[in-house]
């Protein structure tokens, strides 16, 4: 180890190291046939800790062990998976999906917030009220059966492009935390989507971009309507406009508990959104893991905080207050211009 990573890292830094070239963490040494299982992420005390959190709870024998049926690791989506500036996908899914509404219901063309939604003006949209898009969501998110509106996604995330990057959404994923979700999972740990997103907008992509199955995505969710047609013999959920569970905040504690039905070991996020999932989990006993994403990188994705003195932002807020909870609580902060090698696969 060169001079400046032990002053970086202390003792306990250089005592990591020492375990992970030895190869006493289980899944990973510095040999030629056993590679590294997250090679985007740089040597440091993220890295470490996301390994050392295996090594304690895999390895039978440790004090930390967890059982295989137990491990359950629960991640946010938005700016902890893929980018959530300028604006929240499913937000940008609902603005696109305004003129369809207002052809079907010609009435609302001169109804706010639609109209200027029509209008095209992005200085105005920009200045859209939270009512304002919770109204434009309960309208362009329901009225549809569940088989229906996966079929509107996908046709969506087929042509719809990022701004920035000219790319699928679905492509801006960051290839760190689909590196550590894999790893996760070939220790035994079932990973799951904890998002304050809807739950049927990410299920429908879900498994081909994360490896996360449909029925392991828990999320903002709306109430349905059974129905049944005697004449074709066909039945349907349809969604209708009303809040079953707001999946942010202390709602992602409840989620967990309503779907999975287990208090997570590790969990990950990016804002104060996720504040109660990281409290959840870090407080269940046993060795756990809270880890939040800082997007501190202006040149590859973007630079937002306002903690640690960073731009300040309405979309992904990570407040200073929520830093220093973190290193009260003893939760890591992984920051994107320091501990990635690379962030988009």
């Amino acid at each position: 180890m060169k001079r400046r990573e032990f002053l970086r890292f202390g003792k306990a830094g250089v005592i990591i190291c020492i375990v992970v070239a030895t190869g006493l963490f289980t899944g990973w040494t510095t040999g030629k046939d056993d590679p590294d299982p997250l090679p985007s992420w740089n040597a440091g005390p993220a890295k470490y800790a996301i390994i050392e959190f295996v090594h304690k709870t895999t390895v039978k024998g440790s004090p930390g062990y967890v059982q295989p049926e137990e491990r359950v690791a629960t991640f946010d989506q938005d700016g902890t998976l893929w980018v959530e500036h300028p604006l929240y996908s499913q937000l940008m899914f609902c603005f696109d999906r305004v003129p369809d509404l207002v052809a079907a219901k010609p009435e609302l063309k001169e109804v706010e917030p639609f109209k200027t939604v029509m209008s095209g003006d992005r200085e105005a949209i920009a200045k859209l009220t939270l009512p304002d898009l919770e109204k434009i969501a309960g309208y362009t998110l329901s009225g549809m059966s569940e088989d229906q509106f996966k079929v509107q996604v996908g046709n969506w995330l087929a042509k719809a492009r990022d701004p920035r990057w000219k790319k699928p959404f679905t492509d801006l994923i960051y290839q760190p935390m689909v590196e550590l979700m894999r790893y996760l999972r070939a220790n035994g740990y079932k990973t799951y989507i904890v998002t304050g997103g809807g739950q049927d907008f990410v299920r429908v992509y879900s498994q081909q971009t994360y490896g996360v199955p449909p029925e392991q995505v828990v999320g903002t969710v709306g109430e349905t309507e059974y129905v049944f047609d005697s004449t074709s013999g066909t039945s349907a959920l349809m969604k209708l406009p009303k809040l079953l569970l707001n999946d942010d905040k202390g709602g992602k504690p409840q989620g967990i508990q309503m779907v999975i039905g287990r208090r997570p070991y590790a969990a990950f996020g990016n804002t104060a959104g996720d504040q109660q999932m990281l409290e959840y989990t870090t407080t269940g006993g046993g060795t756990r893991l809270g880890m939040l994403v800082m997007h501190d990188d202006a040149v590859r994705e973007y630079a937002y905080g306002p903690a640690q003195g960073l731009p300040d932002s309405k979309i992904g807020t990570f407040s200073q207050d929520l830093y220093d909870l973190a290193k009260k609580r003893g939760w890591t902060v992984i920051s994107m211009k320091n501990d990635w090698k690379t962030i988009f696969k």
